[in-house]
């Protein structure tokens, strides 16, 4: 389904309202250092704020990464060593059959990986295949790759609403099963947790909702983990339509761009990184790529169609959805901005 234009009046267009503030349009920085690849749609949930709309149904060819695409990623790593960091995404990423192919394929280079896991999977067992995914902790622990886990609140009702009946204890649970090989506790094992809103509104204050989950989780659970990334949802996709039926979409729309906050212009994810698509086509960020937005010029490019310094400096396409990462303290890959 196409994304319709957002209700933005072209006056406070994102890219007139960064030029108001810096004078120049959204670049890139000098420098690329992470490479984010969706390796596949296919997911055990639904979630209802999921931008890019993934699901157990997401099962087609052309949705989730193959061999070749992966061996052909880890050619290009090898062509641009400036770039120091891997962050795969999904979908569950685990899903994919070849995702332990490229976990140690990036990790055979010294690069650091992250892994976007939805801790549900860990518990996850596949009603058409059978599949489990307890292997998850072990490998993950064994390739020290660093685990960004999704929990979008430490209440059972908040989870549950926002991600289907019983994802609160497979949640807990999974992450459990992290702790135990030592995430969360070994240095060399970092355990992230995000957290999105339940509602049309901001994240709260990242340092103080992050004391919150670590009492929460350590009292009820005996659960640890390193750092709460707060990351606000955005008005495209399953959101998008939540909005539009609650007749809500403007009003959070117009919550956002009174909100924008210039000190987080810097550190947006898109001017350090570029994101790979599960067939190899570039886009600015993830949320670009589920609005089907290439990049800007040229268009159309598969990621071994360029190198890392081909894309340092490239001027961003922007949307109006792009408030979503600058509102308040910012939102990113990493949590809050400012």
């Amino acid at each position: 389904m196409t994304a319709l234009p957002l209700p933005v009046l072209p006056e406070r267009a994102f890219h007139r309202t960064v030029e108001q503030h810096t004078g120049d349009v959204l670049r890139a920085a000098a420098e690329l250092t992470t490479l984010q690849i969706n390796i596949g749609l296919v997911c055990n949930l639904a979630c209802r704020h999921c931008h890019v709309e993934s699901g157990p149904k997401r099962l087609g060819g052309h949705e989730n990464m193959s061999r070749e695409t992966v061996q052909r990623i880890l050619s290009w790593l090898d062509e641009n060593p400036g770039v120091r960091t891997v962050d795969i995404t999904g979908g569950s990423a685990e899903m994919n059959p070849h995702f332990r192919d490229l976990v140690r394929g990036a990790r055979q280079r010294g690069l650091h990986v992250m892994d976007r896991c939805n801790p549900t999977i860990i518990v996850h067992r596949d009603r058409r295949t059978g599949a489990t995914y307890d292997w998850i902790p072990a490998f993950l622990a064994e390739h020290r790759v660093e685990v960004v886990a999704s929990m979008p609140c430490y209440l059972e009702d908040n989870v549950n609403h926002q991600r289907g009946r019983g994802a609160y204890d497979a949640s807990v649970e999974g992450l459990r099963r992290l702790n135990e090989v030592g995430y969360g506790s070994d240095p060399e094992l970092p355990l992230n947790l995000v957290y999105n809103p339940n509602g049309p509104h901001l994240p709260p204050p990242e340092a103080s909702l992050q004391e919150d989950y670590r009492r929460e989780l350590k009292e009820r659970f005996g659960l640890v983990f390193d750092q709460l990334w707060t990351i606000t949802n955005m008005p495209i996709k399953r959101w998008r339509a939540d909005l539009e039926r609650a007749g809500q979409l403007e009003q959070y729309l117009d919550l956002l761009v009174t909100a924008f906050n210039p000190s987080t212009v810097e550190g947006l994810m898109c001017r350090h990184q570029i994101h790979v698509d599960s067939q190899g086509r570039l886009s600015d960020c993830d949320f670009n790529r589920a609005l089907d937005l290439d990049m800007a010029d040229p268009e159309h490019l598969r990621l071994w169609d360029v190198s890392a310094e081909d894309l340092a400096g490239r001027r961003i396409v922007t949307g109006d959805h792009c408030y979503g990462c600058t509102a308040g303290a910012g939102s990113s890959c990493g949590g809050s901005l400012a």
